[in-house]
């Protein structure tokens, strides 16, 4: 089975705000190599601060999904990228929809990065939507983050190893602290619960 995944992203960047968008503002998608993604959000944020254009540039962010699995009684942690290829950066256009210039020149000669999704110098800004979801992503829950099991209470599953390999029952309860499932199973005639970790179990396509 594959592993289980939870989001449990870092913070916004700048301490800005649970704003939306900025006023003036507005979150723009800028493609960038395949696992720069860090390495041009440091750059640019140093970047500009250095220049002094914060006013123009504000929240750079790479989204990540932190995935916790548990097998055997270990818990395993890893972090991956919710967008890879892409940073998100929140800054303020000219009056004819074109980058400012030194904010164009100042990405533009940032190793690894490429263009803003948009035609013809002119960004297109992020819908709301596309923002309040990236912006969830975003913020960490204060909580550990859980095992997500793909497993509802009543589904059908079967056994995939351990003692009572190849047994089917049901889902009686999830318990993602521990990374387990307590299922129904017949032994000798008689309905009886038992908590196996969640990747020792499949479902059973109806």
């Amino acid at each position: 089975m594959a592993d289980q995944e939870v989001v449990k992203a870092p913070a916004p960047i700048a301490d800005s705000d649970n704003l939306l968008v900025t006023p003036g503002m507005n979150w723009f998608v800028l493609r960038v190599a395949s696992n720069k993604e860090d390495s041009v959000r440091e750059t640019l944020l140093r970047k500009i601060k250095i220049e002094g254009l914060t006013h123009l540039v504000n929240r750079i962010l790479v989204p990540t999904e932190k995935t916790k699995t548990i097998k055997g009684g270990r818990q395993k942690i890893t972090e991956k990228k919710l967008y890879p290829g892409y940073v998100f950066v929140e800054m303020k256009l000219e009056n004819d929809g074109r980058i400012p210039q030194d904010v164009f020149f100042l990405i533009k000669e940032t190793t690894g990065v490429g263009d803003f999704i948009g035609t013809a110098g002119r960004p297109s800004p992020m819908s709301v939507p596309e923002i309040e979801k990236m912006l969830a992503a975003s913020k960490a829950p204060e909580e550990a983050p859980q095992v997500k099991m793909d497993f509802q209470k009543g589904d059908p599953i079967k056994i995939k190893e351990g003692p009572f390999e190849n047994m089917e029952g049901t889902v009686d309860e999830l318990l993602p602290d521990q990374g387990k499932v307590r299922v129904i199973v017949t032994i000798f005639g008689r309905s009886t619960p038992i908590e196996l970790e969640y990747w020792l179990i499949d479902r059973v396509e109806g």
